[in-house]
């Protein structure tokens, strides 16, 4: 049994309804902040669970829930003559697999109006107990938000029927390791999952031992002075004031509970430490063994690449046959899970490697640039790392010494894999610059990106004069089309001989040069007090 599709309108980062598509074993969601990879894992923990943040969604319903944009179009309608009816957030889990328990919520009870095993979370008006308050509230143009005290939260079946989590025969364990909150100095999410291990036995044990260890307390002679001491001089009630532990309860040792690393309280460990015992903790807790869906949040938070590993091989061998969903930044933990299982998310779109033609290129990348792309705000491309430098000074020239990576633009050297790149650049909507030379055939660079002509956020960027000379280098003719002869053209040799501080006589000289040296030649144009004039392709790349 296992997820095969997730669907979700309106909740959080989702307005319009957003499909994501499961594979059956591993799943490794890739996408900068604020791409939804977080609202994915939420969503589904929500719809199998009814929980979000650790508490029950029933009576913790509020307007934050809602997309900001359908939030935005509801309330702005409420000032017209048609206001629309309050939002509805959805979320639909479509499930696979064969047993008698899907077959309870087989119906057509969904989205697509198919016959499918799955289930219907929703976050929606109560018409039935508030219609009347709320034509009230309309009619008196007092609402400026949306009505969440109106609201309820339905769980129903494909077959349409309500169902409560224990219906569901998916399981899932969400596990965010980055996450810390203390109660009297322990770390909750330890201290919780520590107890779910314990059994009633052991439960009743520690009980014991914590009042025995009270009574002793209680019984200090020190403690017994200063109880008398508090009675005598502190005048708040005719009776007995004293101080203890308390035991008011069966759990009271609950609340005191301190895990130790060591004979170190947990949270004075290093923080790498402290996420990857959260991890290991909350992969053995007994709610996980038993889940058939892992959620985890980026695993790779305070980790170095020795202790990622680590974890990585843990999952991946304990818990290897259950339905797994990981969101991260790292390209490490894309590496070890593998690229075909990446999923790609960006702006509500979404791409996976092991489908693009360019896919086999990708799996072999060193570095893994392919997370670059996706991370970064916008990109450019360039050949080389010399090309690289020469795009980051033109752009600090122009944005008041900024590097582009500084407003989010990242420049990535791709050497001649350009088209691999656009095929993902073009399947998530990324805007990219491609920086490229004519090598003296701009026809042949215009055919090679015609694809991309039309394309709203992808601009190819080469000089499409194609220049010549005389010049010879070893028999060969000098190629005049390529980054350091177009920039000798926009310049002149008196200022680049400055900036190189040579003294070479004649342009052909310079131009011997820099075909010789060029990482040299970039670095000291990248480096140079003096700013130079720059092709106009390269300004059309920095200003994307």
């Amino acid at each position: 049994m296992k997820i095969a599709k997730l669907k979700i309108t309106n909740f959080k980062r989702y307005e319009e309804t957003f499909t994501f598509a499961m594979n059956d074993g591993l799943n490794v969601i890739v996408g900068g902040n604020e791409s939804g990879k977080t609202t994915i894992l939420e969503a589904i923990h929500l719809a199998l669970t009814g929980m979000l943040h650790g508490r029950t969604l029933n009576n913790d319903i509020t307007s934050y829930l809602f997309n900001l944009n359908t939030q935005s179009k509801y309330l702005n309608s409420l000032k017209t003559s048609s206001p629309l009816p309050p939002p509805t957030i959805t979320i639909e889990l479509f499930f696979s697999g064969t047993s008698s328990e899907l077959a309870e919520l087989e119906g057509d009870g969904n989205s697509e109006k198919i016959k499918a095993s799955g289930v219907v979370y929703r976050i929606e008006f109560d018409e039935e107990n508030y219609r009347g308050p709320y034509e009230a509230l309309l009619k008196a143009g007092e609402l400026n938000s949306i009505p969440v005290e109106y609201y309820t939260v339905t769980m129903r079946s494909f077959a349409r029927r309500g169902i409560t989590a224990r219906n569901i025969p998916i399981k899932s364990a969400l596990i965010d390791s980055s996450s810390t909150r203390l109660q009297n100095g322990s770390d909750v999410y330890v201290s919780r999952i520590i107890r779910d291990i314990l059994d009633e036995s052991d439960r009743a044990s520690i009980s014991q031992a914590h009042r025995k260890l009270r009574d002793a307390f209680v019984k200090d002679s020190n403690l017994q002075l200063i109880n008398e001491r508090i009675t005598r001089t502190a005048k708040i009630s005719q009776k007995s004031v004293s101080v203890s532990v308390d035991l008011s309860s069966q759990t009271a040792w609950e609340s005191s509970l301190m895990t130790y690393i060591d004979l170190i309280p947990f949270q004075y460990i290093g923080k790498g430490e402290q996420c990857i015992i959260k991890t290991k903790l909350a992969l053995s807790a007994r709610k996980t063994t038993e889940a058939t869906v892992i959620l985890l949040e980026e695993p790779e938070n305070h980790l170095s690449h020795a202790r990622l590993n680590e974890l990585m091989a843990d999952l991946t061998d304990e818990h290897g046959q259950k339905q797994i969903i990981i969101s991260t930044h790292s390209s490490f933990v894309a590496n070890k899970l593998g690229l075909d299982h990446l999923i790609v998310l960006r702006d509500g779109e979404v791409a996976r490697i092991s489908e693009l033609t360019a896919s086999d290129f990708f799996k072999k990348l060193a570095g893994y640039d392919t997370l670059r792309l996706v991370l970064a705000r916008k990109v450019i491309l360039v050949e080389g790392d010399s090309d690289e430098l020469i795009i980051q000074r033109a752009y600090m020239d122009r944005n008041d010494g900024k590097l582009p990576i500084q407003d989010g633009i990242d420049v990535i050297s791709v050497g001649t894999a350009f088209l691999r790149f656009l095929e993902l650049a073009d399947k998530l909507k990324i805007p990219v610059a491609v920086v490229t030379d004519n090598d003296g055939d701009a026809g042949a660079v215009e055919k090679k990106y015609s694809e991309y002509k039309e394309s709203q956020n992808i601009k190819i960027c080469f000089d499409k004069v194609v220049d010549a000379g005389e010049l010879r280098i070893k028999d060969k003719p000098y190629n005049y089309n390529t980054l350091e002869p177009k920039i000798l053209k926009s310049n002149n040799l008196s200022i680049l001989n400055g900036i190189f501080n040579k003294k070479l006589k004649t342009e052909d000289d310079l131009r011997k040069y820099m075909k010789n040296n060029k990482t040299e030649v970039a670095l000291a144009i990248f480096s140079s007090e003096t700013a130079i004039d720059y092709p106009d392709y390269i300004i059309k790349a920095i200003t994307l």
